[in-house]
């Protein structure tokens, strides 16, 4: 089973996205903000999925630290500002996917699931 790391500040949105992965046959773990999401780093994951716009660290610091980590982890950025969807491809790690909100949440486990079998 794939385990995935989901950094998301909106509270229903995360719990959304971790029910449909879940349902999906992914094992996540949902973190409020950047900060929590970067003290699960030690633990071994298939796939970062974090909003890119978060109070305190953002989704793009949390990738960088996760990539320096683990250079192999799949990384995948969700946002609902396309202006920061665009910057994000510039500063990102090499190999991460940007989905803009609002995302259907089959779409978002489609995704998902290309990405793991890449």
């Amino acid at each position: 089973m794939a385990r995935i790391l989901l950094a998301e500040d909106d509270d229903s949105l995360r719990g959304f996205l971790a029910r449909a992965l879940e349902r999906a046959g992914f094992e996540v773990t949902a973190c409020a903000d950047g900060e929590e999401a970067v003290q699960h780093l030690d633990t071994n994951w298939d796939l970062l999925l974090t909003d890119i716009v978060m109070p305190g660290m953002d989704g793009i610091e949390v990738a960088r630290q996760a990539a320096a980590r683990d250079p192999g982890l799949r990384i995948m950025f969700i946002t609902g500002f396309a202006a920061v969807a665009l910057s994000a491809q510039d500063r990102a790690p090499a190999g991460s996917k940007v989905l803009s909100k609002p995302v259907h949440l089959r779409d978002l486990v489609a995704e998902v699931e290309k990405m793991m079998a890449a």
